[in-house]
């Protein structure tokens, strides 16, 4: 798996126009429930956040398609748990995972909304409170608005980071 994702960077590394649309991918599928367990990408997404200052790769158009892919795999998600309610945890990866959705579903209840920007940005809880806001059948545009704001707000925290950690090796690879 690591070598995929070695490949993959080295990949935007040498062709920048695909930046955008592999962020997309990435973070469509970090934040879809059912793709999030098996391939977690949110260390490719920090990766290719510090191919952007490093490389001179415009941070706009692939921070939006980070975006955009997380909210997407989210809404997915959300659609799946509406759809399907409790019958979702017997489909396979969940179904390796019992207790993932019961902590997603607690989680839900306890913090409501808030609960959608909040798990975003906790690995597990990533993959089952989009799920657990369509069982519970939360607002459809309550969880799009609060979908939408945290994608973006976690899309460029990782690019971010990524970025901020390249300006640090670099300084201490000048300084050293």
């Amino acid at each position: 798996m690591e070598g995929a994702i070695q490949g993959l960077i080295e990949f935007v590394r040498a062709h920048e126009a695909w930046a955008a649309p592999i962020v997309l991918l990435l973070a469509f599928g970090e934040s879809l429930a059912f793709i999030s367990l098996l391939i977690p990408a949110w260390g490719a997404l920090v990766a290719i956040g510090a191919l952007i200052g490093a490389s001179g790769i415009s941070f706009w158009p692939v921070w939006l398609a980070g975006g955009v892919g997380a909210a997407l795999g989210d809404w997915l998600s959300y659609w799946f748990g509406y759809k399907y309610k409790e019958n979702v945890a017997q489909i396979w990866p969940l179904s390796s995972f019992p207790g993932l959705l019961l902590r997603g579903e607690d989680f839900v209840q306890k913090w409501g909304v808030p609960s959608i920007f909040i798990g975003r940005f906790f690995g597990p809880l990533r993959a089952s409170v989009p799920l657990a806001a369509g069982i519970f059948e939360m607002d459809y545009w309550t969880f799009q608005i609060a979908n939408v704001v945290s994608a973006l707000v976690w899309a460029a925290a990782l690019l971010l980071f990524g970025d901020v950690i390249s300006l640090i090796i670099e300084w201490i690879w000048r300084t050293v």
